[in-house]
């Protein structure tokens, strides 16, 4: 069977082979692009639950098919009110553009705001501006960024330059590096984080991420390098939680593991300001009266060859001004 759309309420088992224009893609996209109009929020679902089987064993959403791979696609029985809620187009919307040719594009995108719909959330970024760019032939995320973090992301707008992309983080030839603000003292000897990290599901289907051994069965291997730019006072109200102050840190990964700069840090004890999952939740709520209102951790810099061309390049989106106007006004109080 071809890679064509399927109906949205197929009642039997379908098996489809995966051809060479859909190789290298992520599962989770392939099956939200083949199963038209059926809600994103029930592809992740069948997903988890091991439904869908590539060459017969399980597979993540996360996992990048291989050309010849044989996907089995369970029944899809959605109700008319899933489907009538997932005709509902997203609200057209465009985001700063930090660069743009007939490739790819980088935009700045803002926290808060997903990247893509699933797992509870309706829509995201991808879905916002195909609906604003209803001439575009392919937009297509190369990669993501959490919900909470705001900053750098690409979307391509070329298979070819999709598969270029996505080449070169999946080879680790991308400089990646991020601005985040974390509670206490870093010091300048810290400088790598490799603990080997581990992805599983809270009983809700909520992700979370956990350092594990090298020999836990499951371990994936990480990396993340840390240089401390500037220490910060504890914001006024905040010195009970955090005596020691804050520091200002710029984060390169050399692995894209999730949640893996949240994670990393916090098991080193330097928590990120304002982190709802693996923070310090007492310090957090000091923080937003303080005026951060969101977790400090910014996709800052990437450095990348273009698609096409192979030329080196480096993206830049600075931080939000919010986040800057914070830092300044903790930079000019005494530590």
């Amino acid at each position: 069977m071809t890679n064509k759309p399927i109906v949205q309420s197929a009642a039997a088992v379908q098996y489809i082979t995966v051809d060479d224009e859909s190789a290298g893609q992520r599962l989770d996209n392939f099956l939200i692009r083949i199963l038209k109009g059926v809600p994103k929020t029930h592809v992740y679902r069948i997903i988890r639950s091991g439904e869908v089987r590539r060459n017969k064993g399980r597979i993540q959403a996360d996992e990048r098919l291989v050309q010849g791979d044989v996907l089995r696609i369970p029944p899809i029985r959605v109700s008319e009110a899933a489907l009538e809620k997932s005709a509902n187009p997203a609200p057209p919307r465009e985001f700063p553009i930090l660069f743009e040719d007939d490739a790819f594009l980088a935009i700045g995108k803002p926290a808060g705001v997903a990247v893509h719909g699933g797992s509870g959330v309706s829509f995201g970024v991808i879905e916002q501006l195909r609906q604003a760019r209803p001439q575009a032939t392919s937009l297509e995320l190369v990669h993501r960024l959490d919900r909470e973090t705001s900053g750098l992301l690409l979307i391509a707008k070329k298979k070819r330059a999709l598969r270029a992309l996505q080449d070169q983080f999946r080879e680790r030839s991308t400089g990646k590096t991020y601005l985040t603000v974390v509670k206490g003292a870093w010091p300048q000897k810290l400088k790598v984080l490799d603990q080997p990290l581990h992805k599983y599901l809270l009983p809700d289907g909520e992700r979370r991420v956990k350092v594990v051994s090298s020999d836990h069965p499951d371990a994936m291997p990480s990396l993340t390098l840390v240089r401390p730019i500037q220490r910060l006072a504890a914001p006024p109200g905040c010195e009970k939680e955090c005596p020691e102050g804050l520091t200002l840190l710029e984060v390169t990964i050399k692995t894209g593991r999730t949640h893996q700069i949240r994670v990393h840090l916090a098991s080193a004890g330097y928590v990120i300001a304002g982190d709802d999952k693996y923070g310090d939740f007492e310090l957090n709520r000091s923080l937003a009266r303080s005026g951060l209102k969101r977790m400090f951790l910014h996709a800052w810099r990437l450095r990348l060859n273009h698609p096409i061309s192979e030329e080196p390049m480096e993206l830049v989106s600075q931080l939000p001004v919010e986040l800057q106007n914070w830092v300044k006004a903790l930079a000019q109080l005494p530590s």
